[in-house]
This record gives structure tokens, sequence and C-alpha cells, in this order.
């Protein structure tokens, strides 16, 4: 039998029947997956990307080579993330920085909606158009790397930290949401880095908890929005600070060339989170491919895991030319796929300093020169903003048309979050406090915002306009005061919020994950004070994901609530033009609200009494609706949901089933290993020249003695991991995304969706299927559409279902398959309001 298919065997064993989730069991174990798959090309611009990456790193010495592999150091250079150069062959170094929102540590660019807002618009195209405005800017401020987007965590724990970086805990509108971001950013001439790969689904020691999971589960949740991505052509994936199954992240086998390389197809390559790598052949031999930010290592001759200790490595066998080779290619052909060479622009800015004139070299001082030339790169981004921020706002109640506005007689703005920050939108560094209007998480996934447009400044604007005498209370915590303006006005609207991050900081408590998802600043005792005296109370939640309202749901004088997430840097704009009427509100929620922090059946781990700290993934894929449904609780808001001025009906459901004959599953080999160039195994032409001047802190790939151990390698590690013989093809593999076979269409679904109420909106109809078997969920989303339709206007809606949409993930084949449970199909308006069915 083949090594490879020896390792499969134990990893199915493994995976499949021996993972254990009982305090009295031994630790889960990631299965040990051998060699890292090389990259083979393929269609939509890889084949021609690889052969310009195979053509480059012929030229590539074995210390250029370990140069393009390694991160230069923590603020070495400009950027957040650097790698080394090529100055023979006028290479540049590579520059990455986040984030997902627009661009870190700089300015005159945008800040622009959170990847949780632009899921609740339920819009690809609008998805795609922030992608390529992401890209646009980030091109022009010299960026090769955006560290972007986020779908892991995925928001398994409604109270996670960062759930607001990624798009919602459906892996469907995941997938959807990260391929058409993969496909704008890319696009524009940036390599998207979709990150964080895998199970960072909490803050709470996120450096070492350990992710316990089933195989079944990690494909049908937590892989499919990454499967979606590199489907999509992304050049990069980040993996995660946390463990699988009891192994690094970083340096798992079995997750990183496994599932990744292997089964996904995917091209480009892995860089680790910053500080993620914790070995020099270990992370290496599992497919790690770039470290960031290179150094960190204490007690290191190199001050890396990289850099020269990598250059030993490759001298003395202990990592073959095979895998090295294939960690430059997998880079070099990520930056020609996105056409870095013709697109790339000097580096404009300095990630350390908003000075014109400062040092290259931050770590050290040194290298003075002008680092920031202030390139302006919003364009008309602002436009796309607002435009996303208003269709991204969820309207989840309206008692008696109490929206839109019409010129009402009095208005009262009441609360914190409603108002500027007094020291600025960017006065908190990374964001982290909660004053002022909140539209950005906090931590690395933040950009300076270049203004903010706070509700009360544009809803004055728009009162003057009307003549509609304004009042505006700035604080959440004198009672009396918001009292006595709400019941001196016709209207009141209400801002309270609920923030969250990154968890290398604390705030008023919660680190990173929120410690509860109540209100922040005293939101419900404002409502309920507001709501006391004003008839027409109107609530706006500004918040990270969802929070605890029932009691404000119910309220009798509460007669409409808003959720307007993370909207960016025209906030009350968007706001406002949904207020008003102007945008017609199309947002739908991208997660479900509970009425108790209980309803979710999932708590935050934030004691442990052990170094790794266990995360035990009891609930398989029972997470957010699928658990509502499984346990039967009524939500406050499910998961779809969302109000619009108008009503839409939905008729006619038919069901085309297509003729593409049965699956078939992947199958043959691949190449032999490659390599390209040669190695020169002289050490002593790896030591550094005597007339190089090192710049302080900077991580370089010379080694420090020709004293190379002679052998072939770390005993550590079997044959298998250097093996570069061809490898049998996996059966759900084949292709990026895997097997082709799964994005067959097997059925096309059809229904008209009918616009019945007076004024033009725009409907998300959804379906969702039920796979049918006794330990499924009951329905999962698996289309949606976003329909304009005029008054009384009807247009036909199809939904096409692959056998990927179908199936399962069978343990035992180690692929897709579609049971033999009877399958129904739903088409609704929510995952709960389902008003047509049909069987497949």
């Amino acid at each position: 039998m083949h090594m490879r298919q020896l390792v499969l065997v134990f990893a199915t064993l493994l995976v499949g029947d021996v993972v254990s989730f009982s305090g009295a069991d031994p630790l889960p174990t990631s299965p040990v997956f051998y060699p890292s798959p090389w990259s083979a090309g393929g269609p939509d611009g890889w084949d021609a990307a690889y052969q310009r990456a195979h053509e480059f790193v012929s030229k590539l010495t074995l210390l250029e080579k370990v140069n393009l592999t390694t991160g230069t150091g923590n603020q070495a250079n400009l950027c957040t993330g650097n790698t080394g150069s090529i100055p023979r062959l006028g290479f540049r170094e590579l520059c990455l920085q986040d984030g997902p929102v627009g661009i870190r540590y700089t300015d005159l660019n945008s800040a622009f909606p959170a990847g949780i807002s632009a899921a609740a618009t339920w819009s690809r195209s609008l998805i795609r158009r922030r992608g390529e405005a992401l890209g646009a800017e980030f091109r022009d401020k010299g960026i090769d790397v955006l560290l972007g987007p986020v779908v892991g965590p995925l928001g398994r724990d409604p109270a996670g930290g960062r759930n607001f970086e990624g798009f919602g805990p459906d892996p469907y509108l995941a997938g959807v949401a990260v391929a058409e971001t993969v496909k704008g950013t890319q696009g524009a001439g940036v390599i998207a880095s979709v990150k964080h790969f895998i199970l960072n689904e909490q803050e709470h020691f996120r450096g070492g908890i350990s992710s316990n999971i089933d195989d079944k589960t990690m494909h049908e949740l937590y892989l499919w929005p990454f499967a979606d991505a590199v489907r999509a052509g992304v050049g990069s994936v980040m993996c995660s600070y946390n463990k699988i199954n009891n192994t690094y992240a970083c340096e798992n086998t079995y997750v990183l060339s496994h599932l990744l390389k292997d089964e996904l197809g995917f091209q480009g390559f892995v860089v680790s989170d910053w500080g993620g790598q914790h070995s020099t052949e270990a992370s290496t031999l599992a497919g790690l491919d770039m470290t960031m930010p290179g150094d960190g290592v204490r007690n290191s001759t190199y001050g890396s895991y990289w850099g020269g200790a990598l250059t030993e490595a490759a001298l003395s066998l202990a990592i073959a030319q095979v895998r090295l080779d294939d960690m430059v290619v997998r880079i070099m052909a990520a930056f020609y796929k996105v056409e870095r060479d013709t697109k790339q622009v000097d580096i404009n800015y300095s990630s350390w300093t908003n000075e014109t004139f400062g040092p290259q070299y931050w770590h050290s001082k040194t290298g003075n020169t002008t680092v920031n030339k202030h390139v302006n790169v919003q364009a008309d981004h602002a436009e796309l903003i607002r435009e996303i921020g208003a269709k991204s706002i969820v309207l989840l109640k309206n008692k008696n048309g109490a929206l839109p506005l019409r010129r009402p007689i009095s208005l009262a703005i009441i609360g914190e979050d409603a108002q500027d920050n007094p020291g600025g939108p960017n006065s908190c560094v990374d964001r982290i406090c909660n004053v002022g209007t909140l539209a950005m998480g906090w931590g690395s996934a933040t950009a300076e915002f270049p203004y903010l447009i706070s509700p009360a400044t544009a809803i004055e604007k728009q009162a003057r306009i009307d003549r509609t005498l304004f009042s505006n209370v700035r604080t959440n915590w004198d009672l009396g005061v918001a009292r006595a303006a709400a019941s001196n006005s016709s209207t009141a609207i209400v801002f309270v919020n609920a923030n969250s991050g990154e968890g290398y900081q604390t705030l008023d408590g919660n680190f990173g994950d929120r410690k509860n998802l109540t209100l922040w600043n005293g939101g419900d005792e404002l409502i309920a004070a507001v709501a006391s005296v004003n008839p027409n109370t109107i609530v706006v939640i500004h918040s990270v994901g969802p929070v605890l309202i029932d009691h404000v749901k119910t309220h009798p004088n509460v007669t409409a609530i808003l959720w307007a997430g993370l909207p960016g840097q025209e906030s009350g704009n968007s706001l406002t033009d949904v207020l008003y009427g102007k945008v017609n509100p199309q947002g739908r929620s991208p997660f479900t609200w509970g009425k108790a922090a209980e309803d979710w059946g999932i708590a935050t781990l934030v004691n442990s009494s052990t170094p790794t700290p266990q995360q035990d993934f009891t609930e398989g894929s029972f997470i957010d609706y699928r658990h509502f449904d499984s346990k039967d609780i009524e939500p406050s808001f499910e998961f779809g949901y969302g109000l619009s001025y108008t009503g839409f009906s939905y008729t006619n459901l038919t069901v085309k089933k297509q003729d593409v004959g049965p699956y078939v599953p992947a199958s043959g080999f691949t190449a032999a290993g490659p390599t390209f160039g040669g190695i020169d195994y002289d050490a002593a032409h790896a030591l550094q020249p005597e007339e190089f001047q090192k710049v302080p802190g900077m991580i370089y790939p010379w080694i420090d003695s020709t004293d190379i151990p002679d052998d072939t390698g770390s005993p550590d590690f079997p044959y298998a991991a250097h093996n570069r013989s061809a490898q049998p093809i996996l059966p759900a593999g084949g292709a990026p995304g895997g097997n082709p076979e799964l994005y067959k269409v097997i059925y096309i679904i059809e229904v008209d969706v009918t616009n019945s109420g007076e004024v033009p909106g725009t409907d998300i109809p959804q379906l969702y299927l039920s796979l049918g078997g006794p330990n499924e969920p009951k329905v999962v989303l698996r289309g949606f559409d976003e329909v304009e339709l005029d008054a009384g206007e009807t247009k036909t809606v199809a939904f096409n279902v692959t056998y990927r949409d179908l199936s399962n993930w069978d343990t035992e084949a180690q692929d897709w398959k579609v049971t033999s449970y009877p399958k129904i199909a739903y088409v609704g308006a929510s995952s709960r309001d389902l008003r047509l069915h049909a069987s497949l």
C-alpha cells in the first residue's frame, strides 16, 4: 500500500471513529499526513501563473528562496508584514497588511462596513464591489497581500470577539460572501489572504486552546466556506493560533496538507498568523509556506523559526528541496495570478508613523527617508460604503408603519451611540473603546476613519430640511433628561450598542469575547426610560452580533427596531437613508437572535486548569439556527429575518431535475514532486558576506556556522514527509475547491416573487433544504437571491442546487454522498418563514 494511503487509513480511523469528547478518555489527536502536496496549477489563471512562477524560482539560490518565505520581523519594515527581497533580480520585499475593513495604520483610506454588515445585505453584487474597492485601495498603497477576508471564526459562539469580521455562522452564506470578496479583491490586483484557518472560534486562550472536532462537522460546517474561497482562486490562507485536536494549526499536517492543499486543491500559499508558528521542521513539512512576522523566538540563534534556521534545515536535508521549492512557487504563483508584476506600485506609507519623514526600519529606527507620501486611495468609495451601510440595515420591527419617517413634528435623538466621539473617531488605538457611535469593532481588523458621520449629525441635517423640532441627548446615564426629551417629542429614537474585538486587550471586562449578550453602557435601562414615556419609540442597535432584546421587541411603546451593524464611515448617512425611506431596507439577519444566552447552547470557555484548554465541539453542526430548530427554541428573530416597507409573496414553485449523470469520485495520481533550480549545499556559501551591514533586528537567511549535521533529516519525521513520488488524488479532491463533480447542478428550483405592496423594494428569497437524516439539521441554507421589484411586479427567481448542496460527508468513504433519506426544498423569507416546499 502506498505510504500516503497508509496515512489516510490512519486519518480516517482517527478522525472518523476515535475522536472522543469524554473527559475520562485520552485527549483527541490530529492525524499525521505526509507529504505536503505540491502545487499543480489549474484553470482560472493558475496554469499561466505557475509557468511564470516555475521560471522565476528556477533562478533563485537557496538563500533567496528562504528570504521569500521568511518575515523580516515585527516593525522591521514599512508594512505590518514584510518578506525578504531578491535584489539580484530586482524583486522587492512583499508587503502584507491588515485588514478586512480597510487599510490598517495609514491615512487617506476608507473605512468600510464590517464583514457581518456586508453579509447582512445578502447581495452578491455589493459584496463583490466591496472586495473590488478594498483591493483597489490596498493596491494603490503598494500592498501585495490583503489580510482578509474572514470566515474563521465562523461564529459558533455568539459572544465570539471576532465574529463581526466574518460573514455570520451559516457556512453557505459565508461561502458565497468570501468567494465574492476574493474575486473582487484579487480582480483589483491584490492577493487576498483568507483567515483564520481553522476553528479559531473564541479569543480567550486563542494562543493554545485545542478545538476538538469530528470529521463530519469539520467538512459540513467550518471547512465549507474555505472551500468556496479556494474555488474562487484565493491566493493565500492564514493559519490560526489555536490547536486542532491538540496540534497547532500552523503545523497541523492533517489540516494544512490533507484538508486544505490536497482535498480542497489549494494552489496558493499558507501564511502564519502573527506569531502562530511554533517550530522549524514541523511547520515546514506540515505545509506552512510563509512565516509572519518572522521574529519572536527567544533563545534562538536566529530569532526566528525560519530565516537562518530554515537554511540550516535545508542544508541538513531535514527539509527536502521539493518542499522548499513548493513554498516559494506557491508564493510566486499567487503573485503572478493577480498580476502583481504589472500592478505593483511602490509602498507609499509606513504602518508605524503618520509623519512624512521617518525611519524605514522602525524597529531599529534607521534608514530615514520619506515613509509616508499620503496617497489618497479613497476614490468614490464613500458612495458604495453608504449604500452597503443602508442595505445592510435589518428592520426587525415596524409597528403601525412607524417607519419610514415622514417629516415628524418633533424628534428626540437619545444615547451615546448616536454621537461623535469627542476625541475624534480614531482617538482610541485600534478602536479599543466604546465612546460615541459604534461603526467598527476593535483589534487588527480596523482601519483609521477618514471621517465618521454620526447618526445625530445626519439626522439633524434631515430634520433641518424637514423643519422638524430636533433635540439631542448625548448621554446614556441621565435618565431624567432622556425621559424629558422623549416625552416632549412625537418620535424618540434611542441608540444602543454592543462591542467586541480581538483578545489582546480587555475593554470594560470583555477580553475580546463579550462577557454577556446584553447591551453596553446601560442601554437596556435607557430604552426602558424612553419607552416609558413615548409611545413612538424607535430603537437603533449598532452591534457586533446578536443581543438580548426580546423585552424590547415586546414592549408596546417600541414601534420599530433596526439593527445597523457596524456600518463604517458613512454610518449616519446610511441610517438616515433607511429611516426616511430613501432606501427600502433589504437587510436580513445573518445570525439568530435568542431570548436568553443559554438559547444558543454554546458558552465561551473562560477558565481552564490545564495549559492547553480543551474546547470540545460536541454540538456538531448544530450552531445558530440549526441548534434553535433542533431544540425547538423560539428566537426573538430568526436567521434570515428582515422586514421591508413593502410586502412580498411567493408562488409557483417548480423543480427541474438536470440530467448530469451520477457523481464520479476523483481518482488517479498527481505528477511527481518537482524541483526548480539547484541548491548549493556548501554551507560556507550560506554565511553572511563580510561586507554586508545588517539592519538591527531584521531577520536574514544566512547561517552563523558551517557546522551543519550530515544527515537526511530529523528522526522525528518519517520518510513520507520527504517523499516526492506521485501521490493518489483524493475522492473529494482533484481541483481547487474540491472535486468538480460536486459543483454540477442537479436541480434548478424556480419560484415567482411578487411585490405585493405599494412601494418598490428588494426581497431576499431564500432556499433551504432538508437533507432528511435523523441526525441532520431541520433545514440548511442552500440558496438566496436579491430581487428588486416595483410595486405589483413579479419576477421568477432560479436557484441552482448542486451535488454538494444535497450531500453529507461520509467519514468512511472520505467523500461527499447523497444519502437515501428524502430531500425537501423550501423557499421562504427566513429560516422559519418557509412558505413553499417541494420534494426532490
